[in-house]
């Protein structure tokens, strides 16, 4: 599958098991709509190797933090086609809007934990080799906002 299409299928994914986990949970639709959301889907690919190490920080560490500078996290994924299969992760974050993602990617970048993290999970060798990052707008015929 192209990288392309591997994008469509993760987008499509998310917005039916979002849209249908908000239709559960009131008061979080109520927060994600009408305040000009931007959902922010990023593919980090890690060296051969390195992906346990990679999905590890996000569980032990990188998820804690990343809510602690105003990022919401909405899903992660794993793909299951080669060759992303050995070395991809995909996630999504929400945001409040485009200014508010810039100003929390800038202070966990600071952050004196994060940092702290980044240097313990890296002490033999880099585990992401390439980070890519699309940020999305919901039309206004989605059933996400």
């Amino acid at each position: 599958m192209s990288r392309s299409g591997f994008v469509a299928v993760t987008l499509a994914v998310f917005s039916a098991g979002f849209a249908a986990g908000h239709w559960l949970d009131v008061d979080h639709e109520a927060q994600a709509q009408g305040r000009g959301k931007v959902f922010e889907l990023r593919t980090y690919t890690s060296p051969d190797g390195r992906l346990n190490d990679l999905v590890a920080r996000f569980r032990n560490d990188t998820l804690r933090i990343f809510e602690k500078h105003g990022m919401h996290n909405v899903g992660y994924w794993l793909p299951t086609d080669a060759p992303a299969a050995s070395n991809t992760l995909v996630y999504i974050l929400a945001h409040d809007s485009r200014d508010a993602a810039t100003k929390s990617w800038a202070a966990f970048r600071e952050d004196p934990e994060w940092q702290a993290v980044a240097q313990r999970t890296q002490a033999n060798g880099p585990i992401v080799t390439k980070v890519e990052s699309l940020f999305l707008e919901a039309t206004d015929f989605s059933p996400l906002k």
